[in-house]
């Protein structure tokens, strides 16, 4: 939006990309698969999504030289062990990863995002970051402000 308050678009997203969606992602309680099967043959309006009311906040982890030239190959560790810390909170999604010789390593840029859920934004943002502290990789870099906006907004 400019100064004049009018509205530019800056681009139209027709797929489900990583850091948009993952969140979204996060609060359907639905079987996913159900809903993309009900898509493929024309009855989606006959499916009842089950939302997670909570709010859904996503951090990712980026390679270093991200976006220009991201590092591949940097072992990481503290990923939870079942894949996900907590009762489902929080959910590390795997985006630029891969595995070499039984270990995960990073493999583009954006490397993964911890999305957290929580009854507000400060909770969800906490729990997210709090997830965070214990996942390591070199070079691993990202932003800190993730969630500021709303929690200033004046109400």
């Amino acid at each position: 939006i400019d100064p004049q308050g009018e509205v530019k678009t800056l681009e139209f997203n027709c797929r489900m990309g990583d850091p948009e969606t993952q969140p979204i992602m996060a609060r359907i309680k639905s079987d996913f698969a159900d809903i993309v099967e009900a898509a493929i043959d024309g009855r989606l309006d006959s499916v009842e999504i089950e939302w997670d009311r909570r709010t859904a906040l996503g951090v990712v982890l980026a390679a270093e030289g991200y976006p220009e030239a991201p590092r591949k190959g940097d072992a990481i560790t503290g990923l939870p062990a079942n894949g996900n810390p907590g009762d489902g909170d929080v959910l590390v999604f795997h985006a630029g990863t891969t595995r070499r010789d039984g270990q995960v390593v990073s493999n583009g840029g954006r490397v993964l995002c911890v999305t957290a859920l929580g009854d507000s934004v400060k909770i969800a943002q906490s729990r997210a970051y709090q997830a965070i502290e214990g996942i390591r990789f070199a070079g691993m870099q990202y932003r800190r402000d993730i969630g500021h906006r709303a929690l200033n907004r004046k109400r």
